[in-house]
């Protein structure tokens, strides 16, 4: 796929700075592409989304956000639920790309993460969101052994410049306020990996497949 022309791309994530923290060096590295971002949880916590639209004009992006529950005793949330929010919240159109959690999400655990891509994929197949090609964050960390890394043999594995990790960064520290020392600052990929589909049906069988959604 041609990743140099213009592009009508979406991320779907559940909380503001997903976005930044699992795919701000991809997005920063394709300045041609219309990006629309959209998180799932946070909308009413005046805080976080003050700092997500922040964020989003670095990005040189637009977006919107939902306000799913997010508490953290992490109550499953009813999929249809979570899928028609996505529904609500991303424009009426066709995207060349979209981009989401991974099914397992991208350490060990966040319900939400998995709850999203659950119900992207799902969109995806029923083609209720229509799309080219989807991408999944591809990143481990063996059962909390280590801080999220990205998987080395993943369909897509960008390394980042300097120049744009170091602006991935300062948007976590400088936008988002974490501290140096914070799970999110030392986690920050220093490369970015993906799973990558551009058949919903193979898409749907590699959810079925990991185990935690029948």
């Amino acid at each position: 796929m041609n990743e140099i022309k213009q592009k009508n791309v979406a991320v779907v994530v559940a909380h503001p700075d997903d976005e930044t923290l699992w795919a701000g060096g991809t997005i920063l590295s394709h300045p041609s592409w219309n990006c629309f971002i959209v998180s799932v949880c946070r909308g009413n916590d005046n805080e976080r989304a003050s700092k997500f639209y922040n964020a989003l004009r670095v990005l040189k992006s637009e977006g919107n956000m939902g306000d799913l529950d997010d508490g953290p005793e992490q109550i499953p949330l009813d999929g249809n639920e979570v899928e028609q929010t996505i529904q609500d919240l991303l424009p009426k159109k066709h995207f060349d790309l979209i981009i989401t959690h991974n099914p397992n999400g991208e350490y060990t655990r966040h319900l939400r993460h998995e709850e999203v891509s659950k119900a992207v994929i799902n969109l995806w197949n029923y083609n209720k969101i229509t799309s080219d090609e989807l991408r999944t964050f591809a990143y481990e960390d063996n059962h909390r052994k280590y801080h999220p890394r990205p998987v080395q043999n993943a369909a897509i594995y960008r390394k980042l410049t300097k120049r744009i990790w170091l602006r991935k960064y300062s948007i976590l520290m400088e936008i988002y306020g974490f501290k140096k020392d914070s799970w999110e600052l030392q986690t920050t990929p220093r490369d970015e990996a993906f799973w990558q589909f551009t058949n919903s049906s193979n898409a749907k069988k590699w959810l079925n497949n990991r185990g935690i959604y029948r």
